[in-house]
């Protein structure tokens, strides 16, 4: 059995994940120093077609970590338009009421993954790639990190990175965890008359449902994610393309004209986890943490935070005992707004007239529409 000795371990090299080595290494720490560890290939990872919405607070920190640019570009979102299905009322939130080049990006999983990997060989970052971590042992001393293949790694702190999506993490003993009955279907579609750098959201009876500019090679123009009732994302996964573009028009409405083509199709399920319990040497962020519905674009987002003030703390040598306390107040609000969205917009009733309203009212009250938008820019400051 060999043994490989380092101060900081973290299991999950996502982009919450390298993102954190990444801060650890602009900090000072050795990159020799710190070990990454994750079950795929750096090959396997760049591949995920998944896309992903980086805030502009997010789009920052990726230029500070030296993974910005992209290799395929990102596109930029000036515009996010909000409404609810049915119902009278909408927001528009606007770039220019902010003094910011964009109120985020959408970009492939892939690129940010090839982009962060980079620069984590560039920062001369060790990284054991597939390394599956089984088991974690911890005590006074410090912790050793179990792999599949009989192999350990000694660390002085262990950094849980690696969460996945509601429906992969298995049982998680003493979580906060909430099913919302519903499931994302994800493609990539064309529309007659896109509207350029406007992202839409759009609530639903069953969930919402958000288009995210992202002109690609494809040829489709938006990142589709349609949240709907488990046994509806079925029937969508199985109708043909005419079929589900007609069903995707009728929920969305005529915005960007009519829908003309769309993406192979997948689905997951969606739900709550909370789970952000440190220990003297071990602390989880990201989905780790929390997974979050996909309302809004947050999660990835949120994790990107919790690495920043992580490695911070653990650069400047503080006890992990107070990150959760440090993380408290952003991770509140963050999972406190993804939760009302995805549980009170969803239904019928009088209450949707009085939410489609408050969408009005929203837009006519500038404070309180930029103080939204500023919170899903930069998370709680």
């Amino acid at each position: 059995m060999s043994q490989d000795v380092r101060r900081i371990a973290i299991c999950g090299a996502g982009p919450v994940g390298m993102m954190l080595a990444l801060m650890l290494a602009r900090r000072g720490v050795a990159g020799a120093n710190i070990t990454l560890l994750d079950a795929r290939t750096v090959e396997q990872a760049v591949l995920d077609p998944r896309s992903v919405a980086l805030s502009w607070g997010s789009r920052q920190m990726m230029d500070d970590a030296g993974a910005w640019p992209l290799p395929s570009p990102a596109t930029a979102i000036h515009t996010i338009h909000v409404s609810r299905a049915g119902q009278f009322g909408r927001s528009l939130m606007d770039r220019a009421e902010h003094d910011v080049d964009a109120l985020g990006y959408v970009a492939r999983y892939g690129d940010v993954v090839d982009a962060l990997a980079r620069a984590c060989v560039r920062a001369g970052i060790d990284v054991m790639r597939p390394a599956r971590v089984v088991a974690i042992d911890e005590d006074a001393a410090g912790v050793v990190l179990h792999l599949d293949d009989g192999r350990t790694v000694t660390a002085s702190v262990a950094v849980q990175a690696e969460g996945g999506t509601f429906g992969a993490q298995g049982d998680k003993t003493g979580a906060h965890s909430r099913d919302y009955g519903q499931s994302a279907v994800i493609a990539r579609v064309s529309a007659s008359r896109p509207v350029p750098h406007r992202a839409f959201e759009r609530f639903t009876s069953e969930g919402p449902l958000a288009l995210l500019p992202q002109a690609g090679s494809d040829g489709h123009q938006y990142a589709l994610v349609w949240c709907a009732r488990p046994e509806r994302a079925q029937e969508l996964l199985a109708q043909g393309d005419a079929a589900f573009l007609a069903a995707l028009g009728r929920a969305f409405g005529e915005r960007v004209g009519v829908f003309t083509a769309v993406s192979k199709r997948t689905s997951y399920p969606l739900g709550l986890t909370t789970d952000a319990r440190s220990t003297a040497r071990t602390v989880a962020i990201g989905n780790a943490a929390q997974t979050l519905h996909p309302v809004a674009g947050q999660g990835l987002n949120l994790g990107l935070r919790d690495a920043a003030v992580l490695a911070r703390m653990l650069a400047q040598g503080e006890p992990l005992a107070g990150f959760d306390a440090m993380r408290s107040s952003d991770r509140s609000l963050t999972v406190g707004l993804t939760d009302a969205m995805a549980r009170v917009f969803a239904g019928t009733g009088p209450v949707q007239s009085l939410l489609g309203l408050s969408l009005g009212v929203l837009d006519a009250v500038g404070p309180a529409r930029r103080a939204l938008a500023s919170v899903m820019m930069f998370g709680r400051r």
